[in-house]
């Protein structure tokens, strides 16, 4: 598959990501590889990103790690719920009426 190179750009933040795996799968909750994540931030970003690490007891990348698991969690159960609701509506619903009404029934009065 060869290096690959993923771009993700958010509020002025850029993060280059390099895949160097040649056959990358998804790692299972047994074995968990990490690859190091390159981000350009501006000074200021990185000065308030460090108190913020600060309190919660860890560190910038710490931090990033967290956030964009929560962001891919969201997107999983997003996606998830999502197709239960499309197989629901595929499915339908039992309102308990007596079927298809013609357009007369409809329109007695």
């Amino acid at each position: 598959m060869g290096d690959k190179l993923l771009r993700l750009t958010s509020r002025g933040t850029r993060a280059t990501r390099i895949l160097r795996d040649r056959d990358w799968t998804m790692p299972n909750s047994n074995a968990k590889t990490k690859q190091n994540v390159t981000i350009s931030l501006d000074r200021e970003t990185i000065q308030k990103a460090k108190i913020v690490a600060a309190r919660r007891s860890t560190s910038i990348s710490g931090l990033l790690a967290r956030q964009i698991e929560i962001l891919v969690g969201e997107e999983e159960a997003y996606e998830r719920a999502k197709r239960q609701a499309l197989a629901l509506l595929d499915q339908g619903f039992d309102l308990g009426g007596k079927g298809p009404v013609s357009r007369d029934e409809l329109h007695e009065r």
